[in-house]
């Protein structure tokens, strides 16, 4: 799911928001993210290959190229079942980091409906959800291991100390916390443990 910029080896993001400021404004946020590098249409050249795409209008979709997870912002009101061809839709003004997060779960094969993150149907190798996290749901549908990854990060645990205590990789658990994050509806880590104290999922 990772493609190659520079050498590097980094989830690329194509932002085609249909005005030129905002995309350079956002793609300027995000490429701030951890292993991401976002683009605009003007920015991209023939060597690049964008695996998300983020955009705001739905007819654009006719026009992407087939295999890219769709990351759509949206003034509605109702976002809670994403339109085919769309992993995930966020609120139109989402923070940069919510977007990071729903983008790397969308690359992964994760399609994001209202507070649930379901993975795709193909395999998603280590990244994919525990068999059992499928079932019993928190209210709020923390799974099981989102729980516990949310337990660690309340105790100020980084993500190698979170990956040892689970016996984990540390990729899993950067798809745990972008899931955590975007169930939430938070900016960051900081505002996730927040909220999650503010609704009782965990201690103060």
């Amino acid at each position: 799911m990772l493609a190659s910029h520079d050498g590097d080896e980094s989830l690329v993001i194509l932002v085609a928001l249909g005005d030129a400021e905002r995309d350079e404004r956002l793609a300027a946020s995000l490429t701030g993210s951890d292993g991401i590098v976002a683009l605009t249409a003007e920015a991209m050249d023939s060597g690049d290959h964008a695996t998300v795409v983020v955009i705001d209008d739905i007819a654009v979709l006719e026009n992407l190229l087939p295999g890219m997870s769709v990351v759509l912002l949206s003034g509605r009101d109702d976002r809670s079942v994403p339109p085919d061809g769309v992993a995930a839709v966020l609120d139109a003004e989402a923070d940069p980091a919510l977007i990071a997060a729903a983008a790397r779960l969308a690359a992964a094969g994760y399609r994001i409906s209202g507070a649930t993150v379901d993975a795709a149907d193909h395999s998603l190798g280590e990244a994919a959800p525990d068999a059992d996290e499928s079932e019993a749901r928190l209210p709020v549908h923390l799974s099981p291991r989102e729980t516990e990854v949310l337990a660690l990060l309340a105790e100020g645990a980084p993500n190698k100390a979170i990956a040892r205590r689970l016996g984990i990789s540390v990729h899993t658990v950067k798809f745990h916390i972008a899931a955590i994050l975007v169930k939430l509806g938070a900016a960051n880590r900081t505002d996730a443990i927040a909220t999650a104290m503010r609704q009782g999922l965990v201690l103060a």
